[in-house]
């Protein structure tokens, strides 16, 4: 069956930059309290003409040139996103027009924070299937338009951004094993749960966090799922050369970390910079790692999510 391997990836942030001293502006907070308890010193914020779509273009575009191929090699597009342009049409669908490749199959994924491993598994199905060759899989959102600008507890951690991989068939090992998770019990305690109904929004269209039950669960079901991931692809976690972890809070990552005996300078971290961009935040710190040179070809890489759901997942792959 061969493998998928991830061909390139790209990024994309927004200009604008949100600190926690200008935050503290808006809300009762402090850079003090913020950075002690999440690590997030700053985020992005999409300008109000940007939709998620764009992100995800210039994240696709700089994907497609690192992976050095021509954009119509690319048949299969899968957008990560909980924030899309539209009810419908899925965000992959309009992504799809912005790069000209009409005719290829097209679809949201939406796991929240933990949609990019759960769209990565689906393509990396796709792939070894032989029902695609070249995917395009992409994590976008614009958080900062479902946030209650008012909820110190929620609005000081999350970001904008989105990032992108080119997945491709390879002879060579590139993912040798994924595994997702999922627990609906959990809903309430992550959730934006407003709707829309005879053209008015229903219910509260903020998003509400549980922050302590959600640490607890995050740390316990990342660690297991890591573990299982790496014990059933039968790899050590000694041979584990870098771990991108979803970026949510800093403690979480340092845990998590931890529990798989991995050293803090083996963890990709934006956090700090970026704050949580759900979907978009692990292909963001693959890419910002692929860039500065820290991931390199062979190295052998695990990436890990947790979101609203629950949702959960690992990949190990050889970069």
């Amino acid at each position: 069956m061969g493998y998928s391997r991830i061909l390139g990836t790209g990024s994309f942030l927004p200009s604008q930059v949100l600190t926690n001293a200008q935050l503290a502006e808006r809300v009762e907070t402090s850079d003090e309290w913020i950075v002690s308890r999440t690590g997030i010193r700053a985020r992005h914020i999409a300008d109000d003409e940007h939709k998620t779509s764009d992100l995800a273009l210039r994240a696709a575009e700089a994907a497609i040139a690192s992976a050095g191929i021509a954009k119509d090699e690319i048949d299969l597009i899968i957008v990560a996103t909980t924030t899309p342009d539209m009810i419908f049409p899925s965000t992959a669908c309009i992504l799809q027009e912005k790069l000209g490749l009409p005719g290829i199959p097209a679809f949201d994924v939406q796991a929240v924070c933990a949609g990019f491993i759960y769209a990565l598994n689906t393509a990396n199905a796709y792939i070894k299937s032989g029902m695609a060759k070249k995917a395009l899989v992409v994590g976008a959102e614009i958080m900062s338009r479902v946030l209650d600008w008012e909820d110190r507890r929620t609005c000081v951690l999350f970001g904008d951004g989105a990032g992108a991989v080119v997945l491709g068939a390879s002879e060579e090992p590139g993912i040798l094993h994924a595994k997702l998770a999922a627990d609906g019990r959990y809903q309430g305690l992550l959730n934006t749960p407003a709707q829309i109904s005879s053209g008015k929004i229903q219910g509260i269209p903020y998003l509400h966090m549980d922050g302590p039950a959600v640490f607890k669960f995050a740390v316990k079901s990342l660690s297991e799922i890591a573990q299982s991931t790496l014990a059933e692809a039968g790899v050590d976690k000694s041979a584990v050369d870098w771990l991108v972890p979803h970026q949510a809070n800093l403690r979480i990552i340092e845990s998590t970390a931890k529990h798989l005996g991995l050293p803090m300078d083996k963890v990709i971290v934006t956090l700090p910079e970026q704050g949580n961009t759900s979907a978009a935040s692990i292909p963001l710190a693959l890419d910002v790692a692929v860039r500065d040179g820290r991931i390199q070809r062979g190295q052998t890489v695990l990436l890990e999510g947790i979101g609203g759901g629950f949702a959960w997942g690992a990949a190990l792959l050889i970069f």
